[in-house]
């Protein structure tokens, strides 16, 4: 590994963080029908926040004090984390894997339109036509009115919402603050959230394998997390960004392999539209910042 450069160790721990993510939704996926809804949120949220905790305490900061600023924009970033959670994982649930994530991945797209819209960052024509041409690839997944459409598919839009909240927020935190910490903090309102809502609907008892599947999802959580850290302290960023679409490869096989879903034309087409045009946006922030030195 030490002699790979830079960009290439960062591509392959990219690649393993959404390994690591897809593995996750997978293995939820795969007990949706013998757990409750809140219950799996809850109990694999116990798991994750623990492993968490003890990255942040090898870390020292497990007793960091936010500033009151701070603690109100991880307030909002936490809720926003509760509801992306939510949606997506309602989707997920009902849909194919391959399709609620292909539509996630017009995150990248949406940040950017909105850092643009309410944080005033400069954003050039040719993003805007690659913003708008991405979610014309959205749309083709999802196709409204169509004869393959899933009303789910609007779950997966809506966690893509939160999630942009989520990170416009985190832009928004100090710069000493700890990432491993502001990660903690959400996953514990998380597990919370789905520990209180679990209360307003019968728990169904809970195998050894179930709690082993729990265990095994907050694990992949945990790894994704782990080198999705990795990934921003090696490399440019411009270079192993583009590398998180991988994670529409761990799906589209999991999906096959576990589930027997296979994905039609029009969701290929869609995933490719988006994959491409926020590769693209990518490099022109690239270019833009190169210019701007």
């Amino acid at each position: 590994m030490q002699n790979l450069s830079d960009n290439v160790r960062g591509a392959l721990f990219m690649s393993i963080s959404m390994a690591g993510f897809a593995l996750n939704d997978a293995t939820i996926k795969l007990i949706s029908g013998e757990l409750g809804f809140y219950q799996i949120i809850f109990l694999r949220g116990v798991f994750a926040t623990l492993l968490i905790a003890l990255l942040v305490r090898q870390r020292g900061a497990l007793f960091y004090l936010p500033s009151r600023r701070d603690a109100g924009i991880m307030a909002v970033r936490a809720a926003a984390e509760v509801g992306g959670t939510l949606c997506f994982l309602t989707a997920l649930f009902n849909m194919p894997i391959a399709n609620a994530t292909a539509i996630l991945q017009a995150l990248p797209l949406a940040v950017t339109l909105a850092a643009a819209l309410f944080m005033g960052e400069k954003v050039g024509w040719r993003r805007y036509t690659a913003i708008a041409v991405g979610f014309t690839g959205v749309l083709i997944i999802v196709r409204p009115g169509g004869e393959g459409f899933n009303a789910y598919a609007l779950w997966a839009v809506a966690a893509v919402g939160f999630i942009v909240l989520r990170d416009l927020t985190t832009r928004r935190l100090s710069a000493g603050i700890p990432s491993a910490y502001v990660a903690l903090s959400s996953s514990l309102v998380l597990t919370l959230a789905g520990g209180l809502l679990a209360l307003t609907v019968p728990w169904p008892p809970v195998s050894a394998s179930a709690l082993a599947m729990l265990a095994g999802a907050a694990g992949f959580l945990f790894f994704g997390y782990l080198f999705a850290v990795m990934t921003m302290r090696v490399g440019e960023v411009s270079f192993v960004s583009p590398f998180r679409y991988s994670v529409l490869i761990w799906a589209i096989l999991l999906g096959l392999l576990l589930f027997g879903e296979v994905p039609d034309g029009w969701t290929l087409f869609g995933s490719l539209v988006v994959v491409g045009m926020g590769i693209y946006t990518f490099y022109r922030e690239r270019r833009v910042k190169e210019e701007s030195l």
